[in-house]
């Protein structure tokens, strides 16, 4: 006799082929079919959608639903041994007796829930109990225990449902997290930015002012000279002619300086102060050593300059090549682009990091002479001309002066570094009817 399809039959069928699942998928929509009905569907549609709710899928190859296939499994195996269990006429049952009176069990007490015979259905034992015939309680007992059955597997289902929603509330909150944390970065971005440039601004605007004040006092000075008398105008500008100091000026730039550094309106001399500004992060300005580079570097010649030192304990004082590393920590090294002298605890003198120097003078200036196609960088004692140091390399781009007024140390460094271009200077004798000759020589 074929059996009503159960509760479970509807709901673990596929909506496409209206059978029991054959090797599940499940889309991101939640709905699950059969592997293949789910392929065979895809081929007579133009994109591949769920076939209950339309939505569209973004893989061509769905996960298997293991939990579902798992249930499905377990459910067919159950129900192919209650359909064994029920073709089975076993001829043993029939011939079961009743060990006291030899008779067939043909009664079932529920009170007692024992199989009794004709003869112990009448003793004082069973009386006015609730009797039924053996096969009626069994055929009771395979419904109690199909019934038992099916709950279970819907429990099974039940949890596997909840453990579904989990990981889909779970991978939706985590989603969410995600975006709040990139939204996050893009704000603590867009705050940076405006910080910066913020920054630049006001670092443009100060620049601004000083040249304003200086265009004003240069403009002061001019209308001076204009309310001069012509004939002594032209007096000084005789004179002026011949005293041209023709030596290029060295300065610094600004751009590079670390923030705790103070340069000069000249651009001429620099100080640690202590105190860091805020300033632009640039790709140029160093942000670990305590540094600034002159603001015109050079690929060919000769080039002189001083560098005043004064009494400062500590310093670093040369050349370096333009693509050093200028954020974190720097080791002065000619390998890593620096050719530098330095000093240490007011009176020990260092050549490249490495090399330890004997001076018989403590130097109050430091000349540095580059001579670019030679590859030497020299460093003198402008005093005596007494030679410090020489560095002799081969450089393959462009060097730039470095100063590095090394760390505040509560004060006792202090001291400004100065920089001087090493000068030629003209002496002019007064212009006479026979000669106006003039002589020159080398001053710093």
């Amino acid at each position: 006799m074929a059996t009503k399809p159960s509760f479970l039959d509807e709901e673990l069928c596929c909506s496409v082929c209206c059978e029991i699942f054959k090797d599940p998928v499940v889309l991101r929509c939640s709905h699950s079919f059969c592997r293949l009905c789910l392929q065979q569907f895809w081929e007579h549609r133009s994109s591949r959608e769920c076939p209950l709710c339309r939505r569209r899928s973004s893989t061509g190859d769905p996960p298997p639903s293991l939990v579902l296939k798992n249930v499905v499994e377990t459910y067919l195996e159950k129900k192919s041994e209650a359909e064994a269990a029920e073709k089975i006429e076993s001829p043993e049952k029939n011939e079961l007796r009743c060990s006291v009176h030899g008779e067939k069990l043909v009664f079932f007490c529920a009170d007692d829930q024992e199989v009794l015979c004709v003869v112990c259905q009448t003793s004082k034992k069973h009386r006015n109990h609730q009797l039924c015939p053996v096969d009626e309680a069994a055929l009771d007992m395979k419904v109690f225990y199909f019934m038992t059955e099916e709950l279970r597997v819907i429990l099974n289902c039940t949890v596997c449902i909840k453990c579904d929603c989990n990981f889909q509330n779970q991978a939706q909150h985590t989603e969410k997290q995600i975006k709040e944390e990139f939204e996050k970065l893009h704000q603590f971005l867009r705050d940076e930015e405006e910080a910066r440039l913020a920054a630049l601004r006001e670092e443009e605007e100060q620049k601004s002012e000083r040249m304003k004040e200086k265009i004003e006092n240069i403009s002061k000075h001019v209308s001076i000279l204009v309310s001069l008398n012509p004939t002594f105008i032209n007096k000084m500008f005789n004179v002026f002619i011949f005293s041209v100091d023709p030596a290029a000026p060295m300065t610094l730039d600004p751009n590079t300086a670390h923030p705790k550094l103070s340069v000069s309106d000249d651009l001429t001399c620099v100080r640690n102060t202590g105190v860091e500004q805020q300033l632009p992060d640039s790709a140029e300005r160093f942000d670990y050593c305590v540094c600034v580079l002159g603001s015109e570097g050079f690929t060919s010649g000769k080039h002189s300059w001083e560098v005043e030192v004064g009494n400062k304990p500590r310093w670093i004082v040369g050349v370096v090549k333009e693509s050093i590393n200028r954020k974190g920590k720097i080791t002065a090294t000619p390998e890593n682009g620096f050719w530098v002298v330095a000093l240490r605890n007011g009176d020990k003198y260092r050549a490249g990091g490495v090399t330890n120097l004997t001076l018989k003078k403590k130097p109050q200036r430091i000349r540095v002479h580059l001579d670019y196609d030679r590859g030497e960088v020299s460093f003198f004692n402008p005093t005596d001309m007494s030679h410090i140091y020489t560095f002799k390399d081969t450089f393959t781009e462009k060097l730039f002066p470095y100063f590095y007024p090394s760390p505040y140390d509560d004060g006792s460094n202090s001291g400004a570094l100065k920089i001087y271009p090493v000068k030629v200077s003209t002496t002019v004798q007064p212009p006479t009817k026979t000669n106006q000759a003039y002589s020159h020589k080398h001053r710093n």
